[in-house]
């Protein structure tokens, strides 16, 4: 190709497109995430406010809140989980398309709550990742806002390389991996 007068774009120049490619892409998720409803107590109340036209979640491109799970790319989970609540939980979230997020509203969903019970999850923690954490008994519609704003962040930051390394690079070997097998069998007959 260097004879026709045309070179071959260097190491450098292929990690300038990429990098431009995957800013766009950030920028693209973090301003148009859409939120799966799963309120469970009172902390869904201020989720609802935080939707309406006093607080207006709709700037962030979040307004509409999905009643489907395959439409959604954040779950916040908002009251108290419990052990009968936590399968189907898991199950809306299984169901959820990558990439996806978490955010646990309210103390009740990030450490139990005051509810320290057999029957009650002690942080959602336990049944999902979750990237943004929001104390408060219940929270103000504006720290859930202020919790979305670093998902934004945190989205505007991450990687496609480090969320798919394990896709494209090869598997280290073990010691025990590495060594050929012997034949017992047909060792004999040689």
């Amino acid at each position: 190709m260097e004879a026709l007068g045309v070179t071959e774009p260097t190491l450098l120049e292929h990690v300038l497109m990429l990098t431009r490619v995957e800013k766009f892409m950030n920028w693209s998720r973090a301003t148009s995430v859409w939120p799966v409803t799963f309120g469970l107590a009172c902390c869904a109340i201020e989720m609802m406010a935080a939707g309406a036209s006093r607080f207006d979640f709709d700037r962030f491109g979040s307004g509409i809140f999905r009643a489907s799970p395959r439409q959604a790319d954040l779950m916040i989970v908002a009251g108290t989980v419990s052990c009968k609540m936590a399968p189907i939980l898991k199950n809306v979230w299984d169901q959820m398309p990558e990439p996806k997020w978490a955010i646990a509203l309210g103390s009740c969903a990030t450490c139990g709550g005051p509810f320290d019970s057999y029957h009650t999850i002690q942080g959602v923690d336990k049944i999902i990742p979750v990237d943004v954490y929001i104390p408060g008994c219940p929270p103000r519609p504006e720290s859930l806002l202020y919790g979305f704003m670093k998902l934004q962040d945190k989205i505007m930051s991450s990687s496609l390389a480090d969320k798919y390394r394990e896709l494209f690079e090869p598997p280290a070997q073990s010691p025990i991996e590495s060594v050929e097998p012997i034949d017992l069998i047909h060792e004999g007959s040689q």
